[in-house]
């Protein structure tokens, strides 16, 4: 008889869940903060890379179509991609693009017209006319489609790297990974 799996292989659902219901309600993104905020309390509190490891629904996602369903080349991604200049240079780049996110829902809170752009990569326009936003704060749903723009982007970017290489190489440079990795680093002193 085959056991169980444990609840949390199936996390990937949610990762496909999340991407699903931001097409068609953008106030969905909000729930990716989850995936956001998630990863660094386990690692301030637990001290590992728990999340990455074991409850990263991205993850699952991009082992379950480069690994089960063969989507990927399973290639050894290139040593450059897992260096740390270019994790922590992506990091930043990364949180550049989040703060710019930031201060577009502030200048949207001030006054400043509402954009409702979903971007990939931070400049392809997305063509957005199916979501209803009507009685939402434009600030609220400014955020959701700034958020949605990042998560979505860094899905794509994984989604690349998986078929270029093996399932998982996103993980190799994902900015979460890189901060919580940088965590356990200030709490252990050591990789985790």
């Amino acid at each position: 008889m085959k056991p169980k799996k444990p609840w949390y292989e199936y996390l990937w659902i949610w990762s496909s869940v999340y991407l699903i219901l931001g097409f068609f309600n953008i106030l969905f993104a909000w729930l990716g903060l989850i995936c956001f905020v998630l990863p660094l309390m386990i690692a301030i509190v637990g001290g590992s890379k728990a999340y990455c490891n074991r409850y990263c629904g991205r993850g699952q996602l991009f082992e379950l179509l480069g690994g089960r369903l063969g989507l990927s080349r399973n290639r050894k991604p290139p040593l450059w991609l897992s260096s740390p200049w270019f994790r922590y240079g992506f990091l930043a780049f990364f949180m550049t693009m989040f703060g710019l996110m930031l201060y577009q829902t502030w200048l949207v809170f001030a006054g400043a017209p509402l954009r409702e752009a979903i971007t990939l990569l931070w400049v392809f326009r997305v063509p957005w006319n199916w979501s209803s936003i009507a009685g939402v704060p434009p600030a609220v749903a400014q955020f959701a489609f700034g958020f949605y723009s990042v998560m979505a982007t860094s899905t794509l970017l994984g989604l690349f790297t998986m078929v270029l290489f093996r399932p998982r190489s996103w993980c190799a440079y994902c900015p979460m990974g890189t901060m919580t990795q940088g965590i356990c680093r200030l709490k252990h002193g050591k990789e985790c």
